[in-house]
């Protein structure tokens, strides 16, 4: 009987143990998954949608080369940091109009390839921008002959080098990358106007551009061979940027918008005009505002 005794009361207690413990959870605000879960609730997005300052780098697209008038930059154009009302460019739609010409920075360059990415980032370090917008690789592929278009593996070490030159500094700033756009296309439209192919002749883009009616089969290999370095230097921003967590690319969103003669300067036929400029601005902004991925 002392025996069944004894054993009766050691269930007992092993029930008001479990009863103890299960209201004990309940009491602390529940289990340690659930607390988890709130954690990971209460962490901010990664991505800041609303950036309160700009930096941008890159060529002469970003200089609005051509935009306003022949041979010339025009840099209130810029898709990335202008404060031309026709534009509404990336910073002007962040930040309004004040705030844009207060707190954005245009650091390209026209003529500038990647390799000088990582100096025109070293001065944008410099202002501790909260997004960098970069923009850069046409100048790389639009060269006197294909043969002397940057080495893929060159373009990559160089975009590294720029990444390494932001984050050594600023190592929560953002990054925009722009895809390089489809320097074919822009010859297929540019080359129907018989004013834009004169002022071609200058120099502009001659890998692809030079002698820009001529559909010969080496003239045909030639732009083949231009178009294909474009997508393999577009491969290299992709992936460069996916290993840091506070970089997007566009997703090829430039290199695929289907400029017209509308979106491209009156003055070459190839830069963007004032309205191509406007749809890039349009591009980066929603890249810029989607939500955390």
């Amino acid at each position: 009987m002392r025996k069944r005794s004894h054993r009766v009361r050691a269930a007992l207690a092993g029930v008001a143990a479990t009863v103890l413990g299960l209201a004990g959870c309940q009491a602390g605000g529940g289990s340690p998954a659930a607390e988890g879960t709130k954690a990971r609730a209460a962490r901010p997005p990664l991505w800041d949608t609303s950036p309160d300052s700009i930096a941008a780098v890159g060529d002469s697209i970003t200089r609005g080369f051509d935009a306003c008038t022949v041979l010339s930059d025009c840099p209130e154009a810029s898709w990335a940091t202008g404060g031309d009302a026709a534009v509404r460019s990336l910073a002007v739609r962040l930040l309004g109009v004040t705030g844009a010409a207060e707190r954005s920075w245009n650091y390209a360059v026209t003529g500038a390839r990647m390799a000088d990415l990582p100096g025109q980032m070293a001065q944008a370090v410099a202002r501790r921008p909260e997004l960098v917008t970069v923009m850069a690789g046409g100048n790389d592929a639009c060269r006197t002959t294909a043969s002397a278009m940057t080495p893929v593996a060159d373009f990559r070490a160089d975009f590294e080098e720029a990444m390494r030159t932001l984050r050594s500094a600023l190592p929560k700033t953002q990054v925009y990358v722009s895809s390089v756009p489809n320097l074919k296309r822009l010859w297929s439209e540019g080359r129907t106007n018989v004013l834009g192919k004169q002022v071609w002749k200058l120099g502009i883009c001659p890998s692809m551009l030079a002698d820009a009616d001529d559909l010969s089969s080496a003239a045909t290999l030639r732009r083949e061979t231009v178009e294909r370095r474009v997508v393999e230097y577009n491969q290299v921003l992709e992936e460069v940027c996916a290993k840091d967590r506070r970089c997007r690319f566009d997703g090829g969103a430039v290199y695929d918008f289907r400029f017209g003669t509308d979106q491209l300067s009156h003055w070459d036929w190839f830069h963007p005009s004032k309205d191509g400029q406007a749809r890039l601005a349009e591009i980066a902004y929603r890249k810029v505002t989607a939500g955390d991925r």
